[in-house]
């Protein structure tokens, strides 16, 4: 699988999800095909490998958040990826690589970023487009559809993807997860609901977490001690 396009849209009320996911969880996988969930309507779209050499141009642009700056990445079609600046995975930024503050699906992300750091916004609504293999990509859009101000275990995450003995697995793709924030990967806790790895440092996880839920945060506390 070359890459996969999410799309945020219309919404369903997250009751409706959360009872079609306790009766069938493997239908979560199912989610970006045909149903919302978490106030988000995602769709997975795939397309082949480019076998023609062509290269997509890339451009970026860093911008300052409450939590530190962000990069973020975009083709001409979909944002690919929001990155910490300084932590883990990210990328640098190749000779095709192109500043570009002007394009608009960067415009947007920062946009609407901007609001939900200022609790204005609680879905996103960008066209996506995260590299990584079909486990990965089963990981993330399951990540995409935890409701805001919600928590998932990563052992339910690996029950999601079709592999439930695979919570390491789940774990690892959870950190490797290149759209942070905007697929939000921080939304993922242990059992306990302790919290574990996150590509920004866990103080991030912390702050991005009592921003949507400040309960939340005082579980994971809770549950360090």
């Amino acid at each position: 699988m070359d890459f996969v396009t999410l799309y945020a849209g219309s919404i369903w009320p997250f009751s409706d999800i959360k009872m079609i996911l306790s009766s069938c969880p493997k239908m979560a996988s199912n989610l970006f095909d045909s149903s919302y969930g978490g106030n988000m309507k995602a769709k997975l779209k795939t397309k082949p490998a480019r076998t023609d050499g062509a290269r997509r141009e890339n451009y970026y642009v860093i911008v300052p958040s409450p939590v530190g700056d962000l990069m973020l990445v975009a083709d001409a079609a979909a944002l690919k990826g929001v990155y910490f600046v300084g932590c883990k995975h990210l990328p640098a930024a190749s000779k095709q690589w192109e500043p570009k503050a002007e394009h608009p699906i960067l415009q947007s992300a920062r946009k609407q970023l901007q609001e939900y750091f200022a609790g204005r916004r609680k879905i996103f609504s960008l066209p996506l487009s995260p590299i990584g293999t079909d486990f990965q990509t089963a990981v993330w859009k399951n990540i995409a559809v935890i409701p805001y101000g919600k928590t998932v275990s990563y052992s339910d995450l690996a029950q999601q993807a079709g592999q439930p003995e695979a919570i390491r697995a789940a774990g690892t793709s959870t950190g490797r997860n290149p759209i942070s924030i905007i697929i939000p990967c921080h939304r993922v806790v242990g059992k306990n609901g302790g919290l574990h790895g996150f590509a920004g440092g866990l103080e991030r996880k912390r702050q991005l977490l009592n921003l949507e839920n400040p309960e939340l945060e005082l579980m994971a506390a809770k549950a360090r001690h």
